[in-house]
């Protein structure tokens, strides 16, 4: 029982007793460059996002006529989805220890989406969210590239997901439009 007492007395007793652990905490693999690629990217897609969201709200608030009831729901239901994947994106760039865009002015700077009015009929405001998903998946495909280049499978798959619902949604506005 001695001899097993002797072995384990080099041992460390925790984590914080290794000398890697105690060492300054590293990236996570990847290079700056490589960060700053993925990052890019993200914000992009935040910058775009985020217009989106607001136009969601706009129509929200703002529909009229007999589709009134039906996309109204729809809306809010697309807008509280929309603020997640916002919320999902500026987390996934703060993983990466990077400031994710986050003002109105750098949105609209930065966002192939913009505003549009308030007083657009129900049609137009779904084929305005028709091209905004349109946008948005093309920033998503843009994102999932760029992540599978650097190995980072974390936003690979996070991204991945938004597109099976904005394809969902872009389907669903596609058929509501169809007489």
């Amino acid at each position: 029982m001695k001899a097993v007492k002797d072995d384990l007395k080099d041992l460390p007793q925790t984590q914080l007793d290794t000398r890697a652990a105690k060492a300054k905490p590293v990236k996570m693999g990847w290079s700056t460059e490589e960060v700053e690629r993925i990052t890019a990217a993200l914000n992009d897609l935040l910058a775009n996002y985020s217009v989106h969201y607001q136009k969601l709200r706009n129509y929200h608030w703002n529909v009229k006529g007999p589709d009134f009831f039906d996309l109204h729901e729809q809306f809010e239901l697309q807008y509280t989805e929309s603020l997640q994947h916002i919320d999902d994106i500026a987390e996934r760039i703060r993983i990466f220890s990077k400031t994710p865009v986050s003002t109105l002015q750098e949105y609209l700077e930065m966002s192939e989406i913009k505003e549009t009015a308030s007083n657009l009929s129900s049609e137009l405001m779904v084929r305005e969210l028709i091209t905004d998903y349109t946008v948005l998946l093309n920033y998503m495909f843009t994102v999932v590239e760029v992540a599978s280049e650097q190995h980072d499978a974390g936003t690979e798959e996070m991204v991945k997901k938004f597109i099976n619902t904005i394809e969902k949604h872009h389907w669903m506005l596609s058929a509501f439009l169809a007489k």
